[in-house]
This record gives structure tokens, sequence and C-alpha cells, in this order.
């Protein structure tokens, strides 16, 4: 990846989005912040529920604005918890993230950056769909 990614505006976007969260259950805010590849900076956060299982986790909502806003590839990701410090996406919203991510999408992690693959190893999505799709080569 070459493109220069401002992890300050990232990290400060992820914090403003935590401070909107909804977390009366947990007390445990989290906000999240992408670039996209067309440079756009889309941002979510996780909205609780009384009924525990359908809660949504930030990454839902910043793939809910993703699409909603035209979609596109996330090239960067930063996520951080209720006291800003950054926090590592659980398996579930790596998967979330790996379906949507620029080959070679950058995370901010709690042990620096790190591209999708090596946070989410031999992920399945859809650039192998596409492979599985492909004719075989003669």
């Amino acid at each position: 990846m070459t493109r220069d990614i401002d992890w300050t505006l990232l990290h400060a976007t992820a914090v403003e989005a935590m401070g909107k969260a909804y977390a009366p259950y947990s007390d445990f805010p989290v906000g999240v912040a992408a670039l996209v590849d067309d440079g756009r900076i889309i941002s979510g956060c996780n909205v609780e529920n009384a009924s525990y299982g359908v809660g949504l986790c930030a990454e839902c909502s910043l793939v809910s604005a993703l699409i909603m806003s035209g979609g596109g590839k996330l090239v960067a990701f930063a996520c951080v918890d209720g006291k800003g410090d950054r926090l590592m996406p659980c398996g579930r919203c790596r998967q979330l993230l790996y379906e949507h991510s620029a080959e070679g999408m950058l995370l901010d992690t709690v042990s620096g950056i790190k591209t999708i693959d090596e946070v989410l190893p031999d992920a399945f999505g859809p650039r192998q769909l596409e492979e599985y799709a492909a004719p075989p080569a003669p």
C-alpha cells in the first residue's frame, strides 16, 4: 500500500464516533473509522440492545455507512475503546472488515500497523469466491 495514511485523523474520527456509541448495558463504547479507496473517511459506533444478541458492533455500523455512502473498499482502519485506546476487532468483526477490504488493507492494532491478512490469516471471502468461479487455466 503506497498511499499515505493519516492515522492521527483516523484515530480522532474513531474517538468522535465512540462518543456517539449507545452502550448502556456493557458500558463499553467502541468507535471505528476507516479510509475508503476513493478518499472518504467513514465511521461507526456500537449500538447495544436490551436483547443482547441483537446489538450492533461498531464495525457493523461502519460497513453500513460504507454501503449507504456509495460502497468502495476499505484501505485503512482504526478502532478505539471508551478511553480512546486502540482496540483489536474481534474475529467476527475482522471477517466483516475482510469482506469489504481492499487487498492489503491496513489496521492500526494494539501491536502496530498490520494488514488484514495478518489479523485474519487464511481468510475466506469475495476474493476466494472469485478465484473459485474463474475458469481453469488451459
